[in-house]
């Protein structure tokens, strides 16, 4: 699980400090047209991030010149099928790392979190989430459709899986490489985000939440449309729902 290449972490102890080797990290960033985006986020990722995966939907804004020249050693796979779930799958595929982590081109979500939520894959969680609805959190980029509709689908999701999420339909999100078998999914559209959580459920990974701020897109429009995409969802809940042969209870 871990690499001997990888940096160390010290921790302190009563004596002198230890030192062990961290997990590799992999990121994973879906992009289409987010050229003007990542000249704000690729020189605010935390240097000891393992590989940097841009998994490109054929953008025509030049994003891939700017990835490469903004961060030198970033793989890029251009992948010619639409949809976010497409480019996610491909870029969890394709990463080497111990750790993957998925994060929006946009600007919306802060690179400087994700060392919590590698925090807390190494302090014993299997699929940790972000939430904008926990202490420490927050959102200023949902509309009052968005977020009853994320609150419903929330809703429904606690109620026919079990668990206790607080947040549904936010794609900040970590997890072990070594759960890729149990996460895998077909989903093409924004909906991986929700099917990504009932996975992890239904195969009772220990899953945790962490605080995450969800600021505004920086440039550009964003691709969700509220009630068709929320309309899809919902339909990926409850058919992932009748799939399903056991009903696991909430905790």
């Amino acid at each position: 699980m871990y690499s001997s290449h990888a940096p160390d972490f010290v921790l302190a102890t009563a004596g002198a400090p230890s030192r062990f080797p961290l997990p590799k990290v992999s990121l994973v960033v879906p992009t289409l047209n987010e050229a003007e985006n990542l000249r704000w986020l690729l020189p605010r990722l935390p240097t000891w991030i393992h590989e940097v995966l841009i998994i490109d939907g054929c953008s025509t804004d030049g994003t891939v010149d700017v990835a490469q020249k903004l961060y030198p050693g970033v793989h890029v796979i251009i992948e010619k099928r639409r949809g976010k779930g497409v480019a996610l799958m491909t870029g969890f595929e394709a990463a080497t790392g111990d750790i993957i982590v998925m994060l929006d081109a946009d600007g919306s979500m802060d690179p400087e979190e994700i060392v919590l939520f590698v925090a807390a894959l190494m302090s014993g969680a299997d699929f940790v989430k972000g939430s904008r609805f926990i202490q420490g959190a927050g959102t200023v980029d949902m509309t009052f459709i968005r977020m009853l509709g994320n609150w419903a689908l929330t809703l429904a999701v606690r109620m026919l899986y079990g668990g206790s999420f607080s947040d549904l339909c936010y794609g900040y999100i970590g997890f072990w490489k070594r759960h890729m078998s149990l996460l895998r999914t077909d989903c093409a559209g924004f909906e991986i985000e929700t099917m990504l959580n009932i996975k992890a459920l239904k195969n009772r990974l220990k899953i945790v939440e962490v605080a995450s701020f969800e600021s505004v897109r920086i440039h550009g429009v964003s691709n969700l449309r509220a009630i068709p995409d929320g309309w899809r969802i919902l339909k990926t809940i409850l058919r992932e729902r009748v799939a399903s042969k056991i009903l696991i209870p909430a905790e």
